[in-house]
């Protein structure tokens, strides 16, 4: 499967995001074509970075009328209007504007709002368009089945707007970040910077499938660089790379395992669903021969490795046990899951059934699995076996 990877490893802007795209081939043309209803030109150079070279975007007005548009505070209705009325095709002015709307929401959060009543001031002149239309273009051209990122360095310390010092992360691409899976970490240095912008957050947060804490296992076939504006103590580029991937998901874990002889069955049913209910990802009980003769238990717990701490605590809580393995597991093949409501009709009445999909990154189901509670609330009501309703239900998205 054909896959883009980001490493934004000294953060991402609009302009880092779209000098990476056209290092990797991009025509600069499509871009300077789309970017010139708005009065721009694409200004495109190779620079070096610490040893990397890359390619630096900017974008310049073709007019001082657009010159002086550009550094006017503008309002949450002129970007949008001026991105539904540029004559683009509807896909490039629906991703644009998709994209834009996560830093509006998250200005509006941020400062309690309405979108309709925002102002833009660092983040609103036209060359923040040129990234948001540029950048769509650039993804929109490259054709790849699936996007991915590792997790993205934000800086540290504080930056200056006009409101005040603000935190890095600031609080709109905190904002922004929260509503999507994209990793992200602090650093990677310890002196004050603002590694990544709203507009980078929020093409990232559009175009981004999965979230990797490591680079995935890939043939990669091409790879390009864009600069960033200031000089740091590491090369200040975004590496973008094209090549093929497994078309599964990576989950990171930890299995948590311990032995136990003296716990009751109904106190290991409860202690399953205990465990269940405060984040574990699976778990399983298994019985076991151990010294002595007598017999156990053997429970092995799946977790994040953010929950590993917590979930070893409760299981040495609820059992006694006075201690917990964590097994050596790198990570876990997953499907993209997804949970939702669907209506079946069965014997020419229309049920709704909960469900959960499987699928793999290009959409294919890879398996169903009917809600059991809801499948034999339906088998009851209808006076049906409850495996004629499960096959029913399930078997509605393979045929």
């Amino acid at each position: 499967m054909k896959a883009l990877v980001f490493e934004p490893f000294s953060g991402a802007s609009g302009d880092m995001i779209l000098g990476s795209l056209l290092d990797l081939g991009v025509r600069e043309s499509k871009i300077a074509d789309a970017i010139s209803v708005f009065d721009l030109e694409l200004d495109v150079k190779e620079i070096e970075k610490r040893g990397i070279v890359a390619k630096k975007v900017e974008f310049v007005s073709k007019t001082k009328k657009s010159a002086e548009g550009a550094r006017n505070v503008r309002s949450y209705r002129d970007i949008v209007g001026t991105i539904e009325h540029s004559g683009l095709s509807e896909e490039i002015i629906k991703n644009a504007l998709s994209a834009f709307e996560r830093i509006a929401h998250a200005e509006a959060n941020v400062h309690g709002n309405p979108k309709d009543r925002l102002t833009f001031h660092e983040i609103g002149a036209l060359d923040t368009i040129g990234d948001l239309v540029g950048g769509t273009v650039a993804f929109l051209d490259l054709h790849t089945n699936l996007v991915i990122s590792t997790p993205i360095s934000v800086g540290s310390g504080f930056v200056n707007t006009e409101h005040g010092l603000f935190p890095v992360p600031a609080p709109a691409t905190v904002e922004i970040l929260k509503a999507t899976s994209l990793l992200y970490q602090g650093g990677p240095f310890e002196s004050t910077s603002e590694l990544l912008t709203p507009t980078g957050a929020a093409l990232l947060a559009h175009f981004v499938q999965r979230s990797e804490p490591f680079l995935p296992q890939m043939r990669v076939e091409k790879s390009g660089y864009g600069a960033g504006a200031r000089d740091l103590p590491m090369p200040n580029v975004l590496r973008a790379s094209l090549g093929e991937v497994e078309g599964l998901s990576r989950d990171a874990i930890e299995v948590l395992e311990t032995n136990v002889d003296n716990v009751t069955g109904e106190l290991l049913g409860n202690l399953v669903e205990m465990l269940m209910t405060e984040g574990a990802k699976d778990v399983t009980v298994s019985p076991v021969l151990m010294k002595k003769g007598r017999t156990g238990y053997i429970i092995r717990v799946i977790t994040t490795p953010h929950d590993a701490t917590r979930i070893a605590y409760k299981l040495m809580e609820e059992t006694g046990s006075l201690g917990v393995r964590v097994m050596q597991v790198k990570h876990r093949f997953v499907a993209d899951r997804e949970e939702k409501k669907v209506k079946v009709r069965i014997r020419g009445v229309e049920k709704e059934v909960g469900v959960k999909i499987g699928r793999n990154a290009q959409g294919t189901v890879l398996n169903v699995a009917a809600e059991f509670e809801d499948v034999k609330r339906v088998a009851n009501e209808l006076k049906m076996p409850l495996k004629d309703v499960m096959k029913i239900v399930e078997g509605t998205f393979f045929y």
